[in-house]
């Protein structure tokens, strides 16, 4: 029963911390899905060039979809005209990092690693689309029969239902209202099972697993980050659930290299999510993807322990402390009303 209790307390400490700042990062993607729609992207997608990869990992580093919700959206996006090389960079950044799990990085770890890992995101998108181009086989003609949607220039195949909701049929208090719902119902549903599993386990660790254990198995090198890649390639976990997770293991002793490689992996790959896209983009574009993402979670996890030492920055001492400048009264209201929305929203994606 104590440890029972023992754990149920870290979780909810873990929780209060990082309460708030998921309210903030739902909020931001509230107003992401209310001003910038799916359509507009698709425009810029279409081509198979290194613009068209760019403006994929731009679009998909901010944007609020978990690793379960992005490979629909991605499916969609390649239906509707998008290239392989920026399908795959939308895939891989838009889980890796989103305006929710960048406001939970920064409550539950440290500024730098909030910066450093929508950087990181971005740039394995990049270098995975690159890598389509190069090494992929070319996109099959997907204009070929379709028309063009006369508000937005998208292109629709023909005999299909043109997926366009035209921006102009909405006032300004429709679109806030769409981007809210979407943000504080859809999103929160999507993320609130597999967050609380993330607090959960994060709990677990803090409460029993000693440090020392941390530092001598999962410490600073090569091996720390070998067993990050081996446990996040087939895991199932956004990255907002995944914070929580690496936070925990960062206070017990591991490197912020090796955490590093587990937030990005962890979100980008799952055994599901890698079965769909080898069917929808080609064995030889999945393996592009898994290459890619593995290969720069460990060199971006080599440079970012390099850059901790670099800047005298003690990960272990620091991490957690933004929640320190949080009310404890804040920290309640907002910790309460979401762990019983978050609830609701499991019951409900159940």
């Amino acid at each position: 029963m104590d440890t029972i209790l023992g754990i149920f307390r870290a979780s909810w400490t873990i929780l209060l911390d990082a309460s708030i700042f998921i309210l903030f990062g739902l909020l931001i993607a509230a107003l992401i899905r209310a001003f910038i729609s799916a359509e507009s992207i698709v425009k810029y997608l279409g081509k198979r060039n290194i613009r068209s990869v760019v403006l994929a990992a731009i679009f998909g580093v901010p944007l609020p979809l978990c690793s379960c919700g992005v490979v629909p959206t991605a499916i969609g996006l390649r239906k509707q005209g998008a290239s392989k090389p920026a399908t795959i960079s939308f895939l891989i950044t838009t889980p890796e990092s989103s305006i929710d799990s960048i406001a939970i990085t920064y409550a539950l770890i440290d500024p730098l690693m909030t910066v450093f890992r929508p950087i990181a995101a971005f740039i394995t998108g990049v270098l995975a689309g690159v890598g389509e181009i190069w090494f992929g086989r070319k996109d099959e003609d997907n204009n070929a029969h379709e028309n063009e949607c006369p508000h937005c220039s998208l292109k629709v195949p023909s005999g299909e239902l043109n997926p366009c909701n035209d921006p102009h049929d909405h006032t300004l208090k429709e679109k806030i209202g769409l981007g809210f719902r979407f943000a504080f119902l859809d999103l929160l549903v999507d993320i609130s099972r597999w967050f609380l599993v993330g607090i959960l386990i994060a709990g677990i660790i803090t409460y029993a697993i000693p440090a020392s254990f941390i530092e001598n198995h999962l410490g600073e090198g090569w091996t720390s980050m070998l067993i990050m890649l081996a446990v996040g390639l087939p895991l199932y976990v956004c990255a907002t659930a995944s914070t929580p997770i690496a936070a925990s293991l960062i206070l017990k002793g591991m490197s912020p290299g090796a955490a590093l490689v587990f937030l990005l992996v962890g979100p980008a790959t799952n055994a599901a999510s890698l079965t769909v896209i080898a069917r929808i983009l080609g064995r030889r574009s999945a393996a592009i993807y898994i290459l890619s993402i593995s290969i720069c979670a460990v060199l971006f996890g080599m440079l970012l322990n390099w850059l901790y030492h670099f800047l005298g920055i003690d990960i272990h001492a620091i991490a957690g402390h933004a929640h320190e400048m949080i009310p404890a009264w804040l920290k309640w209201a907002t910790a309460v009303p979401l762990t019983i929305a978050m609830f609701v929203g499991a019951i409900r994606r159940s």
